[in-house]
């Protein structure tokens, strides 16, 4: 198992991760919906397999400042799940989470604010991982969210160290949620080594 790597994913695999991703991020929004008692629309999430180096630029610029949700998996799989959110798109959520009252206009997040944002963080990659868990009947027990507003780079250069066990290769899940405005996050899924197979065993891709 230890000489798994997604440098060589093929397009079977490929398609099992990008319906895990439609899944997951399907059922955020449905979570995201209920949080603010609005209606929130998905698009069609954006799957992409790209190069570590090539996850800043795909998200709009690895210097633009963004909040990012970092949670620790455990239970029958091992490694981390992160949820970026641009920074611009995390303030409209956190407005409306706090029921339209806008604050005034400024920059970074303060307390209240952030632990609104930890919320969002927390339900919506509950939900993501609620989804991959029920895929796959594996438990999956994510840690309390870590929250970290910073430029793009920053925030992935945690699941870089991380991901370099694996490969060069990272899954990126691009995903836009409509009300009025379209807010634009990404969801990175970083499992360990042996997790990657038991995960594609337990969906059936892999003997």
């Amino acid at each position: 198992m230890a000489e798994f790597s997604l440098d060589h994913v093929d397009n079977m695999y490929f398609d099992v991760l990008r319906e895990i991703g439609n899944i997951g991020a399907g059922n955020a929004a449905t979570s995201l919906a209920k949080m603010l008692s609005a209606k929130v629309d998905m698009k069609v999430p954006r799957v992409e397999l790209l190069d570590f180096k090539e996850v800043g630029d795909a998200m709009g610029g690895a210097e633009q400042i963004m909040a990012g949700i970092y949670l620790a998996v455990d239970g029958d799989i091992h490694g981390s799940i992160m949820f970026l959110l641009e920074e611009k798109s995390a303030h409209v959520l956190v407005s409306k989470l706090m029921g339209g009252m806008m604050m005034e206009e400024h920059e970074g997040f303060n307390e209240m604010e952030t632990s609104a944002l930890k919320e969002i963080g927390n339900i919506i990659t509950g939900a993501y991982l609620n989804s991959l868990s029920e895929l796959t009947r594996l438990t999956i027990v994510e840690s309390i969210p870590d929250l970290t507003i910073d430029m793009a780079g920053a925030i992935l250069s945690v699941p870089a160290v991380e991901f370099g066990m694996v490969g060069d290769k990272l899954l990126m899940i691009q995903t836009s949620f409509t009300d009025d405005v379209d807010l634009n996050g990404y969801f990175i899924l970083v499992p360990d080594v042996p997790s990657y197979g038991k995960l594609l065993k337990a969906l059936g891709v892999m003997q």
